[in-house]
């Protein structure tokens, strides 16, 4: 098997999900090595002292001095918007100094494995680069303003090709990452609308159990099938993306409303508690770390902590996740004592 290699980035108010990918990719790709950006140094202490197999964290000190370019960016920018400038640059200097890694993925930290993603690989193994659709229901159509592809997995090669669109993404961020929409950017997301049209071998991932989340779930069918989730009977669910998950209390509560999205009890009992159990462990191993330092609760495109970038529409709906969403869990599962 060609050396593969992840990397992703998060604070300490992410780092329970951060350990929930981390521990979903462990046992759905053994050995895989993720490389995680610590967004604060809590995060980086956490880490080291944890010190958990596969895992390379690095401060985000060390990266912005690799990187100065990128680094000048950040008063100019708010703390997301700098979170996603470095989303491109930070797969570039992994790409760099992995230097037997055939593939670098970046994945979002709030994504959770339940198989191995070697069908993805398959599908990308003559490309360069690998973009994942959002796959917007006809519901939410309006959304693809904000792109048409996401960030929460992407995938370079390395080759002449995969280094040029990658650096050509990460030169677009240095100039322009905002967390608005201004005609044909956001963020560090839009600029992969236009990679197939740049570059050649960019492949579009048609693999519908990668990336199935909130935002594509209407238009899907969603079934429990010979012990494994399966969408639209054939494609086994790779990996979900969790966006939206919150705590309150004792209890977990979904983005589903937001996005119209069924939640049905296969969603419930295949897909939400297996991944909120791994969840309230990682909280549970986490929580004598970070005694003292303060954390937040996310109300909008994570001030403070990335995650995926669709939902700038939470701005207008923020009651509403105020108000309480869908319960995932509560009896079951129950938080850790702060």
């Amino acid at each position: 098997m060609q050396n593969r290699v992840y990397c992703t980035y998060f604070d300490h108010n992410y780092l329970p999900r951060g350990l929930a990918l981390h521990q979903s990719l462990q046992q759905h790709t053994p050995g895989a090595r993720l490389w995680v950006l610590c967004l604060s140094e809590a995060c980086y202490r956490t880490l080291t002292a944890l010190n958990l197999p596969n895992l390379v964290a690095r401060r985000l000190s060390d990266f912005e001095a690799a990187d100065p370019q990128v680094a000048a960016t950040r008063p100019t920018r708010s703390i997301i918007e700098y979170y996603f400038t470095c989303s491109a640059a930070w797969m570039l200097h992994v790409l760099e100094n992995e230097r037997d890694a055939e593939w670098v993925t970046y994945l979002d930290s709030d994504l959770f494995f339940f198989a191995s993603p070697e069908p993805i690989y398959d599908e990308v193994k003559d490309a360069a680069f690998g973009i994942v659709p959002h796959r917007f229901t006809r519901r939410l159509a309006d959304q693809r303003r904000f792109g048409l592809y996401n960030v929460g997995w992407v995938s370079v090669r390395r080759c002449e090709e995969g280094f040029a669109a990658l650096r050509w993404w990460r030169e677009r961020c240095v100039e322009w990452c905002y967390d608005r929409v201004e005609g044909d950017r956001f963020a560090d997301q839009r600029y992969l609308d236009r990679l197939p049209e740049l570059f050649k071998n960019v492949h579009v991932i048609g693999h519908l159990g990668a990336n199935l989340a909130p935002w594509n779930l209407e238009d899907l069918r969603v079934e429990w099938r010979d012990g494994s989730v399966r969408i639209e009977d054939r494609y086994p669910l790779l990996f979900f993306h969790f966006y939206g998950v919150r705590r309150r209390g004792r209890y977990y509560f979904n983005s589903h409303r937001l996005y119209h999205a069924p939640f049905t009890e296969v969603m419930r009992h295949r897909i939400y508690e297996p991944y909120t159990a791994v969840l309230c462990k990682s909280e549970e191993s986490v929580a004598p770390y970070l005694k003292g330092e303060r954390t937040e609760i996310i109300r909008r495109p994570s001030v403070g902590a990335p995650h995926d970038r669709v939902v700038n529409v939470l701005r207008s709906m923020r009651g509403t996740l105020n108000r309480g969403l869908d319960v995932v869990t509560g009896r079951t599962i129950t938080v850790p004592r702060p």
